[in-house]
């Protein structure tokens, strides 16, 4: 049972009311998450439970630290805008002793948030206008941070978008190859060797000062917008685990990659896996409205190379974990990773296809935007 758990952890948390039930979320691929429901004052409050990964974070406190700091940002900018930051930023509840983070008996870290409701996280987005919501949702968040200082925030994942280190993990994965899996992924390995001058192109451009370090978060797949059920606009970004110093080229990459792909991440038919460019073209419609002002002219043209360079380094990294025997991603198979590496491969080689009409409609926004 789910409450089994979970029992031991609850009662540490400043949940308000009476606990009612919980159930798992299956859908993430790194930590585990729960939902709660509790009574309070005649109606029902959601919280959201979850057991922080110590594989993929290696210091939780750190992590909750560049959440706290962020969202405690985002709150301040909205009251100071006149708005209600309920259902726009999310709420982190504190353990009894005022930690934002409990360990439990065997020093495994947990947290907590208040459950945002009457929204939908789209794990498929449908339409148009949800793709550019979710555009106009990420972008805001860019917005809202421009000013946040980057430098304050803890790199909590080393080297996580660092494209020629990960370069590096392969190769030791390949040459270590400890659960014998390098045999089966030949053509794989080559195309990341013939791939690998343009995944660093993101970081040498920063290490030059060409493109700057922001507040980034890192993970931007549609589902981390939540969108109102009423109106469909977007009210919040979540899953904030990732928020560290980046480039924003990252964070439009992956979000392309995410959801203008015609194909689920895990998708084993590569002959489904296209780049969407009615869906490319939406979020971008809605990620250039809100960023054109403070975004660099650097940045902004440079947002395709983001799409090839994030979907090649998270097809090495499916690859990497592949080979090193599944050791950081969630996996349903033994080929999970493989099958995840070989569709973003697929992805990759439609987008190069489509590169330059990619590009011109990047440009059109920032020409469009800027005339406004």
């Amino acid at each position: 049972m789910v409450y089994n758990k979970i029992k031991d952890v609850i009662p540490h948390f400043k949940f308000k009311g009476t606990y009612l039930r919980a159930a798992e979320i299956t859908s993430g691929n790194v930590n585990n998450t729960y939902r709660l429901t509790y009574s309070y004052k005649d109606r029902q409050i959601i919280y959201t439970l979850q057991h922080i990964n110590k594989y993929v974070f290696k210091n939780p406190h750190l992590v909750i630290s560049n959440i706290v700091a962020v969202t405690n940002h985002i709150k301040r900018k909205l009251i100071e805008q006149g708005k209600d930051p309920a259902r726009k930023v999310l709420e982190i509840i504190p353990t009894l002793s005022n930690e934002y983070i409990y360990v439990d008996k065997d020093g495994e870290p947990w947290r907590a948030y208040t459950f945002i409701d009457d929204a939908d996280a789209l794990d498929v987005v449908n339409t148009l206008s949800q793709m550019e919501e979710v555009g106009r949702g990420f972008g805001n968040f860019q917005k809202m941070l421009h000013d946040f200082p980057a430098e304050q925030l803890h790199e909590t994942i080393p080297n996580f978008h660092h494209s020629t280190k990960r370069f590096y993990q392969f190769v030791r994965a390949l040459d270590e190859d400890r659960v014998g899996r390098a045999k089966f992924v030949e053509s794989e390995c080559e195309f990341m060797f013939e791939h690998r001058v343009m995944m660093g192109e993101i970081i040498k451009l920063t290490e030059k000062g060409i493109l700057p370090t922001r507040v980034t978060h890192n993970d931007t797949k549609a589902n981390n917008v939540l969108l109102d059920s009423a109106t469909g606009k977007a009210l919040c970004v979540i899953d904030l685990d990732t928020v560290m110093p980046g480039s924003v080229l990252f964070d439009y990459g992956d979000a392309i990659r995410f959801g203008a792909s015609t194909a689920a991440e895990d998708e084993e038919d590569t002959s489904k896996i296209k780049l969407n460019m009615k869906k490319a073209e939406a979020f971008t419609r809605g990620f250039i409205d809100e960023t054109t002002g403070f975004l660099s002219d650097e940045e902004l043209y440079r947002l395709p190379l983001g799409v090839k360079v994030i979907t090649c380094e998270l097809a090495m990294r499916f690859l990497t974990d592949y080979i090193n025997g599944d050791l950081y991603f969630k996996v349903n198979s033994p080929v999970h990773n493989l099958v995840r590496a070989r569709a973003q491969i697929a992805l990759l080689k439609d987008v190069e296809k489509q590169e330059s009409k990619l590009q011109a409609m990047v440009d059109k926004f920032i020409n469009e935007s800027s005339k406004n």
